[in-house]
């Protein structure tokens, strides 16, 4: 019988198994470390497109930034000059306006009546005076409603006194400024001094 020995080609056959193992694991690892440089670049790629868009959006936002900042400043500068115009428009109004008062008082207080006191607090006209008697202040109430430039009389007193031998009648009124009134004045109501007409030179 004849006997043979194998040891050396399995040894061999081993060999050859470990040899492909290592080069197989070796080529794995390769692979793998291929596959993840790879992922890494991609990503990283990634990562730098995204921080290019952060920093362009954040440019853009510091630039809108200062146009808000300067929309801002712009309107509350023409908030500043709107305020400024409207207190000049309104000392102008007021100017025309004490002498328009004046001249419409003059215009409606009847003979009798003699004002002590006159004070203006925004639209409303309070007048304190004399009368030499109670008609007068009813005449004068009503010449004020009459008025185009003056409206809603309201007597808030009125009260006897003696001055000397006399006795008078002391009242406290207010009236409104109509601040629409009409540039041509209306006449005045029965009672009422006419207007005096200025003389030409």
């Amino acid at each position: 019988m004849i006997r043979i020995n194998l040891l050396p080609y399995r040894e061999e056959r081993r060999k050859a198994l470990r040899q492909q193992f290592f080069a197989l694991s070796g080529l794995i690892a390769i692979l793998a470390a291929v596959i993840v440089i790879m992922v890494h670049g991609v990503i990283s790629g990634y990562i730098s497109q995204q921080e290019s868009k952060n920093a362009f959006l954040k440019k853009e936002i510091a630039a809108l930034d200062k146009e808000i900042d300067e929309i801002k400043r712009l309107k509350e500068q023409t908030s500043a000059l709107l305020s400024r115009k409207g207190v000049i428009e309104t000392l102008q109004t007021s100017r025309t306006e004490t002498v328009q008062l004046f001249n419409e008082l003059a215009r409606q207080i009847p003979a009798g009546i003699y004002l002590k006191a006159l004070k203006q607090t925004g639209a409303r006209v309070n007048l304190i005076g004399v009368a030499q008697s109670n008609a007068r202040v009813s005449t004068l109430m009503r010449n004020l409603e009459a008025s185009p430039l003056l409206e809603r009389p309201d007597l808030v007193e009125i009260k006897a006194v003696n001055q000397g031998n006399r006795r008078y009648a002391e009242f406290s009124l207010n009236v409104v400024i109509s601040r629409t009134a009409p540039a041509a004045d209306k006449k005045p109501a029965s009672g009422a001094q006419p207007p005096k007409q200025d003389k030409k030179a």
